[in-house]
């Protein structure tokens, strides 16, 4: 299984907070703030790191002690067992938090595109496009599994504080450091609630150190790296932005170089520093015929990178909340799932990426002062206030969870444990509520109705059980008596070599672990020269039994496969295990998913169809249905008959054909011809010829039939042999568990005398191929409407009753 590796050092860990917090933040706010307070704004932003601060040192405890990857939300489920309600609540206030950061930082990046970059295209092209563009992009690079390396990260967060350093000494340069200075001292206003207010939207600011919490994961000794790297990052940011503050106030000093009075570029928010930045650096270059404005283009090219960066930054971290609250059961179970290519949360990737699209498009695009719609309620401060508002509720509940963590788990091993508590985790509450009251109203507003709604679907949902609580190994993996991992090979435990082709086989009863072994050992070496094969028993229990209660029978049941196996000499390599599970469709996948197999091979569904479905539709990888089969398989597999009918389960299915064919094996096609359906649709066996490779060891039969399963289980019965079949594609509409046709099959197949064997293959599907597949039996539903004259004349020419013929075809 795929695990996290320690790869961050200090350096990396501090430049991952620094460059964060280096975002839309300073480049937006900046302006507004000496606009509304001057000097005074210094001390706003000081306000805010000191209220991060304290949330932060609460970070660094728990960070110290559970260094995993997840945050506040982690934290805050590791402390308070049981309350899934506030669990939920404060991993979703976190998700929106970071999804309402990241559309601020894009939203943001958009206004100085439409300011600085294009704008011949303000009024034309809606105001949020670059924004929700980008957002798109970075979901698409997050979804493949493209991120920053720690090198980069490094370098980008460089390059951010030398432009800011650039940016501050040129300001020096023009100015001078005396006047710079008196300017400074002279611009500090005593406005208490103006200062707070600013310090409220500051706080979006200092919020990247969660980002080195939530990559604990990664982080090499966290429990010392981690506070030293969050300490560091917060000092240093806040030096950085006082810098930047002084220089903003000093645009009062440089009135002859500019165009516009002071007061009118301070005006232009958030985008006010680069106007700043071109008085302090008056160069101008030509390029290409064009002139630039150097210190313009400076900050232009450092905010916009920032914002990009910052951005990537927070998808990350809302993706792992999503990721681990579908693991813990406060999301829907997909959200947990990682891409068998990419490696990376799929699912949880998408929605963030969809919520921040959201976002932009209804606070800028919508109900902006620039929206589309002419209703100017919301903006870039409502924005920011929703997001604010969403990441201090949560942090308000990490201060109370440590405080709560102290009292009731005082011999947890703590790295690093914060000072002055309780006193300092109540400050932080408290400066945390204090700063919500003001925030934006319309932000604060906005951000209550949307954790209602969510609280409430979630209340109506209920919910669903952490996969640990699901899933339990209780029986590890046990090697085949006497079996060998090859020279060499790197092995997973219980022996199987790690690049082998894996079958997982699901065994209920063990007394069928044999046929199930030595089928997949025969459809494994089909496909591959060494197959692996995973025997796994699963133990179902009822919700609220306790694992205990049914380990002993979890073992017995193991026990017995082994001693079966070992008894039959059966000559592969295999492991068993044994698990207890509340849910054994999710057990099967989970499993598979988790130790990557390659094929699921499992017995046709007699009494438990939804366990099958649950699988098919789930699986990451292709899954076998075997029907009909004794004990030792491999005489049946003389003769294969196959059927010919198109979808994409057949396609996936014509690889192990050929395999079978490539080992001497005949090959026998049977296209049917249903007497009492429609002409067209009769079966074309072209398709399937023209993809198998060993056509000499083909036959093809052309048969009329009642029904497509009649004529697939009489051909094949007379030939002797085995049916394999794909599944077809409209289960979902027929209610079907693998679709009409390969259900009659194996009912047919197993009334008849002898039981005719039957193998129903079924493929992993994507994201496309699973619409598809909902949506192909409504289309082939309607379709049948243009065809239904047709049919009645066919019905009323060949009467009720159709005449079987047969023809062969030599390949």
């Amino acid at each position: 299984m795929v695990e996290h590796t320690r790869t961050l050092d200090f350096k990396i860990a501090f430049a991952l907070g620094l460059g964060t917090m280096i975002a839309a933040g300073i480049f937006s706010l900046s302006g507004s703030a000496v606009l509304r307070i001057g000097s005074t704004a210094v001390v706003a932003f000081t306000l805010a790191a000191v209220v991060a601060g304290l949330t932060a040192a609460a970070y660094s405890e728990f960070a110290s002690i559970y260094s995993e990857n997840g945050g506040g939300y982690l934290f805050t489920s590791r402390t308070f067992e049981g309350l899934d309600f506030l669990k939920y609540g404060i991993g979703m206030a976190l998700f929106l938090g970071y999804t309402g950061t990241t559309a601020f930082y894009l939203a943001t990046m958009d206004e100085w595109f439409f300011r600085f970059i294009v704008p011949g295209l303000s009024g034309t092209v809606p105001h949020g496009t670059f924004g929700v563009l980008t957002a798109v992009l970075l979901g698409v690079l997050n979804a493949r599994g493209t991120e920053e390396s720690g090198a980069f990260q490094l370098v980008v967060t460089s390059a951010k504080v030398a432009i800011l350093v650039v940016f501050v000494g040129g300001m020096f340069a023009a100015v001078g450091f005396g006047p710079a200075t008196t300017e400074f001292a002279t611009s500090f206003q005593f406005e208490p609630v103006e200062t707070v207010s600013v310090a409220a939207l500051a706080f979006i600011t200092f919020f990247g150190f969660s980002a080195i919490a939530a990559s604990a994961g990664e982080i090499i000794e966290p429990r010392k790296t981690v506070p030293r790297a969050i300490a560091a990052s917060i000092v240093t940011v806040t030096v950085l932005y006082a810098f930047v503050i002084v220089a903003m106030v000093n645009i009062y000093n440089v009135t002859d170089r500019l165009a516009r009075d002071p007061q009118t570029i301070l005006e232009l928010g958030e985008t006010a520093m680069g106007a700043v930045s071109q008085a302090f650096i008056p160069v101008t270059v030509s390029v290409l015929g064009n002139s630039i404005a150097v210190g313009e283009a400076l900050i232009v090219a450092g905010a916009i990178f920032s914002m990009v960066s910052a951005s990537n930054a927070s998808i990350l971290a809302a993706s792992g909340i999503g990721s681990l609250m579908g693991r813990q059961g406060h999301a829907p179970r997909r959200f947990s799932r990682i891409h068998p290519e990419y490696g990376t949360p799929f699912w949880s990737v998408t929605t963030v990426t969809l919520t921040i699209a959201g976002l932009i498009v209804v606070f800028i695009t919508l109900l902006s002062e620039e929206g589309v719609t002419g209703l100017h309620v919301l903006g870039l401060n409502s924005l920011t206030g929703f997001a604010t508002f969403n990441l201090l509720v949560p942090l308000a509940v990490v201060n109370v969870a440590l405080i709560y963590s102290r009292r009731n788990f005082p011999d947890l091993e703590r790295g690093f444990r914060m000072p002055g508590v309780p006193v300092l985790p109540i400050l932080g509450v408290v400066a945390n509520l204090a700063l919500i009251l003001n925030l934006p109203t319309s932000g604060v507003v906005v951000g209550i109705a949307v954790v209602l709604a969510l609280s409430g679907l979630y209340f109506l949902w209920g919910g669903g059980p952490d996969i640990e609580d699901l899933y339990e190994r209780a029986v590890e993996p046990r090697g085949r008596p006497g079996g060998e991992t090859p020279a060499g090979a790197a092995s997973e435990p219980g022996g199987l070599p790690e690049d082998a082709y894996r079958v997982l086989v699901p065994v209920a009863r063990p007394s069928r672990a044999e046929r199930y072994v030595r089928l997949a050992a025969l459809i494994g070496r089909a496909r591959s020269e060494s197959p692996a094969i995973q025997v796994v028993n699963v133990t179902e229990i009822p919700e609220q039994t306790p694992n205990e209660l049914v380990r002993e029978t979890a073992e017995g049941r193991a026990d017995r496969i082994s001693e079966t196996l070992a008894a039959a000499d059966v000559d592969v390599e295999y492991t068993v295990e044994g698990h207890i599970s509340r849910d054994v469709g999710f057990d099967i996948v989970h499993t598979a998913r988790g130790d990557e197999a390659d094929l699921i091979l499992m017995g046709y569904p007699t009494e438990h169809p939804e366990i099958a479905e649950a699988v098919e539709y789930d699986s990451p990888c292709d899954v076998v249905y075997a029907s009909g089969f004794p004990d030792d398989p491999e005489r049946l597999f003389e003769t294969v008959t196959v059927g010919v009918g198109g979808g994409p389960h057949h396609r996936a299915l014509l690889p192990l054909v050929n395999a079978f064919g490539a080992e001497g094996r005949r090959i026998r096609l049977v296209s049917v011809d249903p007497a009492d359906g429609p002409r067209d649709k009769a079966e074309d066996p072209e398709a399937t010829l023209s993809e198998l490779e060993h056509r000499e060891a083909v036959d093809v039969r052309h048969v009329s039939s009642a029904s497509v399963a009649e004529g697939l289980v009489s051909s094949a019965a007379e030939s002797g042999g085995v049916l394999l079949i794909g599944a077809s594609r409209d289960r979902r509409l027929k209610r079907w568990v693998f679709g009409s046709t390969p259900d009659r099959v194996v009912k047919l197949a197993a009334g008849s005398d002898p039981e005719l064997p039957v193998l129903v293959y079924a493929s992993a599907a994507s994201v496309p191929q699973r619409i598809e597949a909902t949506l192909f039996p409504v289309y082939k539903y309607f379709k049948r409407f243009g065809r239904t004259s047709d049919t009645t004349r066919t019905e009323r020419t060949n009467g009720p009753d159709a005449t079987r013929t047969e023809k062969r075809t030599e390949p």
